[in-house]
């Protein structure tokens, strides 16, 4: 199994990297629904949206990835961008609502919470095994 290579210059904080997800997945989101009214990337303006949003949130998961596990940050960029995705979709009548549609959707959010929940400890301790001290380190 290959180990996660994190770089020692990342000096943002776990929650920092935890609003730039969630925040990502808003982005999410936001271009998976202009995607859909893009009609096939003929309507400009709902393509721009899309093209611009998808790169912010790709950026935004990359960014996060840095100090969340790929794993746990891609399970919860999906979810909530998925639930935000059909929740809306529900709002605004595109599909229809239903008591057990929201219990599911609920589901997906409380376990893309459950994520964020879990100690971080072990991650830690993995890192400082796998980073190698400065006398270590090639000098180039």
């Amino acid at each position: 199994m290959m180990a996660a290579n994190y770089p020692q210059e990342n000096r943002s904080t776990p929650a920092l990297a935890w609003i730039i997800l969630l925040a990502s997945a808003v982005l999410e989101a936001v271009w998976a629904t202009a995607l859909g009214l893009s009609d096939g990337f003929t309507r400009p303006l709902s393509t721009l949206v899309f093209a611009v949003t998808f790169t912010l949130s790709m950026v935004g998961l990359g960014m996060a990835v840095t100090r969340i596990p790929l794993g746990t940050a891609y399970a919860v960029w999906v979810g909530i961008g998925a639930a935000l995705t059909v929740g809306w979709a529900m709002a605004t009548g595109v599909e229809p609502a239903s008591p057990l549609k929201l219990l599911f959707i609920a589901g997906i959010v409380g376990c893309a919470a459950g994520l964020k929940l879990l100690p971080a400890e072990k991650r830690a301790a993995k890192e400082a095994e796998q980073s190698p001290s400065p006398a270590q380190s090639p000098h180039v």
